[in-house]
């Protein structure tokens, strides 16, 4: 029988996590409190708000880089430069939680044991707007 994914991931597997609004926040910090060799922290760029319009940063971008980490805003998460830096992390993991992008393949195939994707509902069924 195949051992499961848990068996064969290092015991601090490094991450990279894909978030954007304040449901995302609290897995992030839960990743945070446990330990884990969190490498970067993927989010959209930041939005103007308000009356004045001023540029302002989403939850999860507030939280790394409250807690030290380094954040990265791309446009499109499938870009080659920001594909060709994830590979020098060589992460064992993404870990995705209401990021706002869809994922492409070349992406997907980076981290050495896949994505886990956290999803407030059933998927396909109830896939974001």
């Amino acid at each position: 029988m195949e051992q499961v994914i848990s068996d064969k991931l290092p015991k601090r597997p490094k991450i990279i996590y894909m978030g954007t609004p304040d449901f995302a926040v609290p897995a992030l910090k839960s990743l945070i409190n446990a330990g884990h060799d969190i490498k970067a922290v993927i989010t959209q760029p930041d939005k103007p708000k308000g009356r004045g319009l001023n540029l302002a940063c989403c939850p999860v971008k507030e939280a790394a880089l409250f807690h030290g980490l380094d954040v990265m805003q791309p446009v499109s998460v499938n870009d080659h430069r920001l594909l060709g830096g994830l590979k020098e992390m060589a992460p064992d993991l993404f870990i995705v939680a209401a990021f706002g992008q869809l994922l492409g393949l070349e992406l997907l195939s980076i981290p050495h044991f896949g994505a886990i994707n956290i999803h407030a509902s059933l998927l396909p069924l109830y896939r974001g707007a």
